[in-house]
């Protein structure tokens, strides 16, 4: 490639970058907070922020949430404490972990001479990152953590005295623990084992690279007092969390086990599937090389240790039935890496970039078409308009209900006061109350309803998936 078209690709690099991390902001504050898995841990942050109860997380007032840490919901408790609560508020935290991130791979990735912003296009442009980029999730900050692990060992490896990278090692494991559990070791431990094993690095080396002990110690003491304090004011926390979370949920097909919902059974292998279709297309190309390389990437120090960290996981995995695309977030990042200590090799480096661009595109004309037709609000996986159109005044005699079952951004939008009704004793009772009552149904199930309770519903709104109505009694 000339200069002239080395220029060019290095402008075309900061636009682009520029561009999706704007847009991905954006999209922070013109999304609602969908239904069920963001807006659910958008609720348990609310209720967090509202009830000042920083260590049990509450999927409802006064019901524990025991299936993850509480980092994730931390930080966007404290953006809700900042901010005040909104979706944008919600996602912030996540969105600057990305942006951390980008910063912190552009600076690792300056010894491949390339530019700083290639790292942040190639991520920016797979979609797996671009839609955690901004998503309230416990896979954002757990892939944050992962990153910073394996990235430190790396540093760690190379340095003969100790900087900040042998210490920032033991920090984000600690930050691991309290981002997803002990899953922080499941996924850094073995791919960071088998490297070892593979270059025959010696224990002793390994032993004099880190400090063990203080940095032992420094992951102890961020991470255990909660765990402590958790089970002490949750009594079987412990239990439901380490057995049924990490095991009973990856070696149990449909565990029905699941306090908060249901497995995501997946035929064996899926994770596969979901590496080709999520990280799309750097993964293909990085693929292809891997092949074509395959008698000398195991004699290469750094490609090999990239290989072990993006490889392991999806490996892991493919025992599992119960999982989600969202696992693959943290192999996202060795890809990256991967085609940045290629891309000197790489001919056509303006058709990499195009092909790149393909998924924001589509994505950008997606949000830019629905926001213009109208049609944008109709289709998103939220309650929010149903219930905000109708500027509901909890504190004035009006109450919402949901049909057999409360969506999670039902509870969010309308601030906690989201009720169900199950049965129909229970609607003649809120039917006798001297209130207005907004009632909220899946499409769905609206055949369910008795008749005699259909003609006293007036229709207000629908999307999609629910209809907001007026019940008037008789």
């Amino acid at each position: 490639m000339s200069l002239k078209n080395y220029k060019n690709t290095s402008f075309y690099l900061v636009i682009s970058v520029v561009v999706l991390a704007i847009f991905r902001l954006i999209l922070t504050a013109a999304i609602p907070l969908l239904d069920k898995t963001e807006s659910r841990y958008g609720e348990i942050a609310r209720i967090m922020y509202e009830t000042k109860n920083w260590v049990v997380l509450q999927i409802d007032y006064g019901i524990p949430f025991w299936a993850k840490p509480p980092l994730s919901t931390w930080i966007s408790a404290l953006s809700f404490e900042t901010f005040g609560v909104s979706e944008m508020a919600a996602r912030f935290p996540s969105f600057l972990l990305a942006i951390v991130l980008l910063i912190v791979l552009g600076k690792f990735t300056r010894k491949e001479g390339t530019s700083f912003y290639l790292p942040a296009f190639i991520l920016l442009t797979m979609p797996e990152f671009l839609i955690h980029a901004g998503v309230v999730s416990t896979d954002s900050a757990l892939a944050f953590c992962i990153a910073l692990i394996m990235i430190s060992f790396w540093k760690a490896m190379q340095n003969e005295k100790y900087t900040v990278w042998n210490y920032l090692f033991f920090i984000a494991l600690g930050l691991g623990f309290l981002a997803k559990g002990p899953i922080i070791l499941v996924l850094t431990v073995p791919p960071v084992f088998l490297w070892i094993l593979l270059q025959k690095v010696s224990l002793k080396s390994i032993y004099l690279k880190l400090p063990w002990f203080t940095g032992l110690l420094i992951t102890a003491v961020i991470s255990i007092p909660w765990y402590v304090l958790a089970e002490q004011r949750s009594p079987g926390f412990l239990d439901y969390f380490i057995i049924g979370e990490h095991f009973k949920r990856f070696l149990v097909p449909g565990w029905k086990g699941d306090l908060y919902g249901s497995g995501h059974s997946q035929p064996l292998g899926m994770i596969w599937v979901f590496l080709l279709a999520f990280a799309f297309p750097w993964i293909q190309i990085v693929l292809y090389k891997l092949w074509k390389e395959r008698k000398t990437i195991f004699k290469d120090k750094y490609v090999s240790y990239l290989v072990f960290w993006l490889f392991w996981t999806p490996l892991f995995f493919t025992i599992s039935k119960n999982i989600l695309h969202t696992y693959i977030l943290p192999v996202t990042i060795p890809i990256a890496l991967l085609m940045v200590h290629w891309w000197k090799n790489y001919e056509k480096k303006n058709t990499l970039l195009v092909i790149g661009s393909i998924f924001p595109a589509v994505v950008i004309l997606l949000f830019f078409g629905g926001f213009l037709t109208g049609k944008l609000d109709y289709y998103m996986n939220s309650d929010k308009y149903l219930i905000e159109n109708q500027h509901i005044d909890f504190n004035k005699n009006e109450a919402l209900y949901y049909w057999k079952d409360k969506s999670y951004s039902g509870q969010f939008y309308s601030s906690g006061n989201a009720k169900t009704v199950t049965n129909t004793k229970e609607m003649d009772s809120i039917l006798s109350l001297d209130t207005k009552l907004y009632f909220v149904v899946l499409n769905k199930k609206k055949k369910d309803i008795p008749k005699v309770y259909l003609a006293k519903m007036k229709l207000l709104d629908a999307n999609f998936k629910s209809s907001i109505y007026l019940l008037k009694p008789e």
